[in-house]
């Protein structure tokens, strides 16, 4: 499925496929959320799977869903993001960037997949937020279930003295920051694709941190990891010029598409999960609407 207009395009469809489709050196920034291969739940990722998780409320290894420190898991990741990296170079003008959230724990994966694709990795970005939930757990009711008598469970519990299991409350992401290489010097690239040199008109001194608020949660954009709007749209306005081509192959609820609406770029959005893809197309349909008037 596949919804177009002058101004936007979005794709129902994995995006692997899709930018297999796109025409080579035809997008001016990418700017995306891929998924971390949430442990468990193989490489068909989707996040229907991780609510359902959530809502069992069970656990693997004393963990929640997802927090799993697994091997794997990061490997799984690079392989899956080298295979996409090599399409989005191939379709990313010379000198552009790409722009790919990441948990800090698979932030390394991320880039060494981006560097496997011939990406430069020019920097580590970091959204600095108001702090999400706790996600250290005490272990007292592990000990509970140990086939031990009562007076060794107390000893145990006294030992451990409340210590929890080593996750500290998150207040960032990361966000890795790749370039395409360039063709010859900065000046003459730009000159010929009008890539490869920010922005930084809004700040001469800008730092790596931007700091936002998450969003508020919204009954009508049901997904786990919304970005704030203004974070994508600074982010748009830094490093890609106004009327560039825009591409997120992991749409999600559609935020990167509204960002670019408002900061007056046109945009590519794919999408696989049904849900999300209706949820997206409604937001960047309205978000460009609105631009109009």
């Amino acid at each position: 499925m596949k919804k177009t207009n002058d101004r936007f395009e979005l794709h129902r469809a994995d995006c692997r496929e899709v930018l297999r489709e796109l025409p080579e050196n035809s997008i001016d920034l990418i700017a995306t959320d891929p998924p971390y291969f949430i442990h468990g739940m193989g490489d068909d990722w989707s996040d229907k799977k991780l609510q359902q998780g959530k809502k069992k409320g069970h656990t693997v290894g004393g963990l929640p869903v997802g927090m799993k420190f697994d091997p794997e898991q990061g490997l799984r990741l690079e392989r899956f993001m080298t295979e996409l990296g090599n399409e989005a170079s191939r379709v990313l003008k010379p000198g552009a960037f790409f722009l790919a959230f990441s948990q800090p724990r698979l932030t390394h994966r991320m880039a060494i997949a981006l560097e496997n694709a011939g990406f430069e990795i020019r920097d580590l970005l970091i959204w600095e937020h108001q702090g999400g939930q706790g996600k250290a757990f005490s272990q007292g009711h592990f000990v509970d279930r140990m086939d031990v008598s009562e007076g060794r469970k107390k000893t145990i519990k006294q030992k451990l003295g409340g210590r929890k299991t080593p996750q500290l409350r998150p207040k960032f992401e990361s966000i890795i920051l790749a370039q395409k290489p360039k063709t010859g010097t900065f000046v003459e690239n730009y000159l010929k694709w009008e890539t490869g040199l920010v922005n930084l008109e809004f700040d001469p001194q800008p730092t790596t941190v931007f700091r936002y608020d998450k969003p508020r949660k919204e009954k009508t954009i049901d997904h786990m990891t919304v970005k704030p709007v203004d974070l994508m749209k600074k982010l748009i306005e830094v490093f890609c010029a106004p009327g560039q081509i825009v591409l997120d192959p992991f749409l999600g609820s559609g935020t990167t598409g509204v960002a670019a609406a408002q900061a007056g770029r046109r945009f590519v959005g794919i999408e696989l999960e049904r849900r999300y893809f209706t949820m997206a197309k409604s937001r960047i349909s309205n978000a460009y609407e609105r631009k109009k008037t």
